[in-house]
């Protein structure tokens, strides 16, 4: 079966350059199907399936919890069993084992540093922000060859602020790279696996946006954060050499941490503070390293998205628009102490 997420394969590796063959040996299936897909036939629809209910799908939330509460160690298969059948269980070992296979690690997952080519991957995040009763998230977007990085914070992190943080990613860093990395959030990966493994079923929103911009989602394995690191790594830092002082300086002159005001002053760090760094790991300035990436990533859409426009113009600056009625003080209050900064 042709799936709509493979459909926006084809497209998105057919926009990369991609011969038909190479696209039919890396998505494994024929080229007339390629061929066929690429001329113009429809999406192809399909309606939301649901898995038919076993005997172990009432204690998957229970046995979720004991393997959450006994990490880093395992509970044996045996023992789980003993502890559902007293709770009502009726199946056999065999069902339970299938489905803790999905979950068990035999071994330590050695580290290995994955490292990609210009162009190649970018990874997204959001990460949570707590200061006192106040929460704000980041979406992080951070470009794995250069470590260049951009940072937008929101009040939610629902679907559209991630699309959002998506799109001026791009228009940030001037281009699109082939591959965009992510975790396994519900606004991002409806459900995992459903097709084989690694091939997930996507939010259609987010599918949408890499069929226009020409990427292919990719989304890391569960447990295993790791995988996306260079965000993660970024989000530590972002979160003790910005926030901190920020809210520092904030807090010493009667005011809160927000999104407008950790917006219109998270562009000028990025571009004069976290891109002149050495990084730990290339021990290069990741702004060198963005000047070479720059002419490896695909160019963005022709067409741009008209709500773009006057944010668009304002990312040098990352000035943010202010909300009068959210502010306790008068404006001039707020411009002169972000000056300061």
């Amino acid at each position: 079966m042709l799936t709509k997420e493979l459909f926006v394969d084809i497209k998105v590796l057919h926009k990369q350059g991609k011969s038909i063959r190479a696209i039919a040996k890396e998505l494994n299936v024929s080229r007339n199907t390629v061929r066929k897909y690429l001329r113009g036939y429809d999406v192809p629809h399909y309606t939301k399936r649901h898995s038919p209910p076993t005997k172990l799908s009432p204690f998957h939330e229970y046995i979720q919890g004991r393997i959450n509460a006994a990490k880093p160690h395992w509970i044996p298969a045996v023992v789980l069993l003993s502890e559902i059948k007293s709770r009502g269980y009726q199946g056999g070992i065999t069902q339970l084992r299938v489905y803790l296979s999905a979950f068990k690690q035999l071994t330590p997952e050695p580290i290995v540093r994955f490292e990609t080519g210009p162009g190649q991957q970018m990874q997204i995040d959001f990460t949570t922000i707590k200061r006192g009763k106040l929460t704000i998230k980041a979406f992080v977007a951070t470009l794995g060859y250069s470590r260049a990085c951009y940072v937008y914070f929101y009040d939610h992190e629902r679907t559209e602020a991630w699309m959002d943080g998506l799109r001026e990613a791009f228009h940030y860093f001037g281009g699109v790279p082939k591959q965009v990395l992510c975790d396994n959030a519900k606004a991002l990966v409806i459900e995992r696996d459903v097709y084989g493994e690694g091939k997930h079923r996507w939010n259609q929103s987010f599918l949408d946006l890499a069929e226009e911009y020409g990427f292919q989602p990719k989304a890391c394995r569960p447990y295993r954060a790791k995988t996306k690191g260079k965000v993660e790594r970024f989000n530590h830092y972002l979160k003790n050499s910005f926030v901190v002082p920020l809210h520092a300086t904030l807090k010493q002159a009667g005011l809160s941490l927000d999104c407008a005001n950790a917006n219109s002053k998270i562009g000028g760090w990025l571009n004069d503070v976290a891109h002149q760094r050495i990084h730990g790991t290339t021990a290069q300035k990741p702004q060198y390293l963005l000047d070479e990436e720059v002419a490896y990533l695909q160019p963005l859409p022709q067409k741009l998205h008209s709500s773009l426009d006057l944010k668009s113009s304002a990312l040098v600056s990352f000035i943010a628009p202010i909300d009068i009625e959210c502010y306790q003080h008068p404006i001039s209050v707020y411009s002169e102490l972000l000056e300061q900064l």
